[in-house]
């Protein structure tokens, strides 16, 4: 009852008419403590008509400076110092005014006239004027604030960080009462900063924090990470301290993000597991990247899919004439092309956006496609990921991951494209499902391709993107807000992780740097244990494991295997000029070699028999070994 009497009346704001009024009462008065002052409370030879005409004569002088600066005009709730410096200046001009039309005007009036006014006394009128304008303001802030306070159940909050970044999010907090927030002090890492206040608010140390707030707090205490410039350690050390206090971190948006140099109270949200994933950026060879995509006509496969669409981003910034975007996913490419359309109006006025729903698999469509548009550039990101799915169903993970690579890497060739890239998996690596031996497949056939044409071919290798289709933090994210349980299947399965926009980077990075013949294998910095992230996602969301919500082991799926590995054990690698690149030494196939095992390929599709299918994919790809699969046994005739 008290909140939404609160929100009923906190915007009733007092009419700015009688704001103005109770400042020309608040000037009479201190024009009157200024006489006071000025004869000591001596009032033996003061004449109160003599004080009537200069009485009125300051106040209307003030009365027109405060309409000029409209110094009544703020909420008085939200004072600030921007307010203060607002009646500072109204003050100033009015008391310079005062004496100015004093002496222009009366230049030869003696002390003894009725418009003579002492200079001490605009002095003292000047300094109590402006304390008591300002005085009343905060007063009325202050409390307002302590209301408003004890009228809702107000949650502690500490800022991270007393610099600019930390002073901003602290005002957004104060000026937008609905976010229910008390903020009480700040933490920061400066030892010129600890035990002083910033704004009124003071400064902690963490030894201050654990000691007075943590092992004390009554309510649920929130951390809102405000430094820009935090080393990525050091940010985790802080997100892991505070959530092992069962302490809710967020975060405020990057200042490139501020609208303004601004931002809002809604734009401070909780940390989210990516953030903890997050690496250093990647510092791209922009010159280079510009110079392969500025101007040219750019086809991407499968672009309404979690890599394609980032990768369609990321192409726009570099001003190709045309990007052709195709997917067989109707409602995705909708979606695309409307986020396309709103948030980068200002790119695609030098870029022509061509939107193609079509399958890799139609030969017919796509050669028309390409006949139509000529592309200079291909990213082929077309294809099946998931692993349980592609074990049920291995026709139509050959038919698109393999066959349709092929059927555009054919037309790439046959249309002169300068430069095919593909997107590829560490699945693709000591394959134990039908996925990854048909990337690895698709890989085969491709680099065995370079040097038939003018296109040079170019695969990329990494392992999971945060956040795409399929991965495990969506699905994590709805157990959690379903109440759970979250699933792993293993307690031991380890994943390597990058996030959607460093892939895609990379992928455009590898791509302006290729040659030809290269397989690019990316830095996927350390993996990380499945059920750790299931943890660190349960703390992240102010919920405690087993109390609120548990963790079941399933069992691997069909297909899958513990860890995942960008090499096999016939590769090795070398570096490149970029730090996060690799060259994997793969070895390839002959051409006509990989045109006998495409013809046998797709013969065996005819077949619609499964088994006869992944036997003649073992064959191909040798180190296809099945995990946790019914293929299993096709591996056991092999070895006996």
């Amino acid at each position: 009852m008290k909140n939404i009497l609160l929100e009923k009346y906190s915007d009733k704001f007092v009419s700015r008419w009688l704001i103005l009024l109770l400042d020309l009462v608040i000037a009479s008065m201190s024009c009157l403590m200024a006489y006071s002052l000025r004869y000591t409370f001596h009032f033996d030879n003061f004449s109160v008509a003599h004080y009537i005409a200069p009485f009125l004569y300051i106040l209307a002088v003030r009365g027109v400076v405060f309409l000029y600066f409209q110094s009544y005009s703020g909420i008085i709730r939200h004072t600030s110092v921007e307010d203060a410096a607002i009646l500072l200046k109204a003050v100033a001009v009015g008391t310079v005014l005062i004496k100015g039309i004093e002496m222009l005007i009366f230049r030869n009036i003696q002390p003894d006239n009725p418009f003579y006014i002492q200079s001490p006394i605009l002095i003292i009128d000047f300094f109590i004027c402006l304390a008591l304008l300002t005085g009343s303001r905060f007063l009325v802030k202050f409390v307002y604030d302590g209301m408003s306070a004890q009228m809702q159940n107000q949650i502690p909050v500490l800022i991270y960080g007393a610099g600019n970044s930390g002073i901003a999010t602290k005002k957004v907090l104060q000026s937008d009462k609905s976010n229910n927030y008390n903020l009480i002090g700040f933490i920061d890492d400066n030892p010129s900063m600890i035990n002083k206040t910033m704004e009124g608010v003071k400064v902690y140390t963490f030894d201050e924090i654990e000691k007075k707030i943590l092992d004390n707090k009554s309510k649920k205490l929130e951390v809102i990470l405000a430094i820009q410039s935090l080393s990525l350690e050091r940010k985790t050390e802080i997100i892991d301290y505070f959530l092992n206090k069962g302490v809710v971190i967020k975060t405020v948006p990057t200042a490139q993000t501020w609208v303004n140099g601004e931002f809002q109270a809604n734009q401070i949200h909780t940390i989210k597991i990516e953030d903890l994933l997050e690496r250093p950026t990647i510092k791209m060879n922009t010159p280079k990247i510009q110079k392969e995509l500025t101007g040219k006509v750019i086809m991407v496969s499968g672009a309404a899919g979690s890599i394609g669409s980032e990768i369609v981003r990321q192409l726009i910034r570099f001003a190709p004439e045309k990007i052709i975007l195709i997917d067989q996913g109707e409602s995705a490419l909708y979606d695309l092309e409307f986020e396309i359309r709103n948030s980068f109006k200002d790119y695609i006025k030098q870029t022509e956006i061509n939107i193609v729903i079509a399958n890799v698999n139609d030969e017919f469509r796509l050669r028309r496609i390409f006949r139509n548009n000529r592309p200079n550039m291909v990213f082929h990101a077309a294809a099946y990921k998931h692993v349980p799915m592609m074990e049920n169903n291995p026709y139509e993970a050959v038919k698109v991951n393999v066959l349709g690579t092929k059927n555009v890497a054919d037309l790439s060739v046959e249309f002169d494209v300068e430069k095919f890239v593909l997107v590829s998996t560490d699945k693709a690596v000591n394959p134990t499902n039908v996925m990854g031996a048909t990337k690895r497949l698709a890989e085969m056939y491709t680099q065995s391709m370079n040097g038939l044409g003018t296109t040079k071919f170019i695969t990329t290798r990494f392992g999971n993107v945060l956040g795409s289709s399929g991965s495990v933090i969506p699905l994590f994210k709805k157990q959690i807000q379903a109440g759970g349980p979250i699933t792993v299947t293993h307690p031991d399965i380890i994943r390597y992780f990058m996030t959607i926009p460093e892939a895609s980077q990379l992928v455009l990075e590898a791509g302006a740097m290729g040659l030809g013949g290269e397989v690019f294998v990316f830095d996927m910095g350390q993996p990380v244990k499945v059920v750790d992230l299931a943890k660190k996602m349960i703390q992240l969301s102010g919920l405690t494991l087993e109390k609120d919500i548990e963790i079941q082991y399933t069992g691997l799926r069909p297909g899958e295997k513990l860890y995942e590995e960008l090499l096999n054990d016939n590769e090795n690698c070398s570096p490149t000029h970029h730090p996060k690149i690799m060259k994997g030494n793969v070895i390839t196939k002959p051409f006509i070699e990989m045109e006998i095992i495409m013809s046998n390929i797709e013969k065996e599709l005819l077949s619609g028999n499964n088994n006869d299918l992944i036997k003649i994919l073992k064959r191909f790809v040798p180190e296809f070994i099945s995990n946790n699969s019914v293929y299993e046994k096709l591996d056991m005739k092999t070895l006996s």
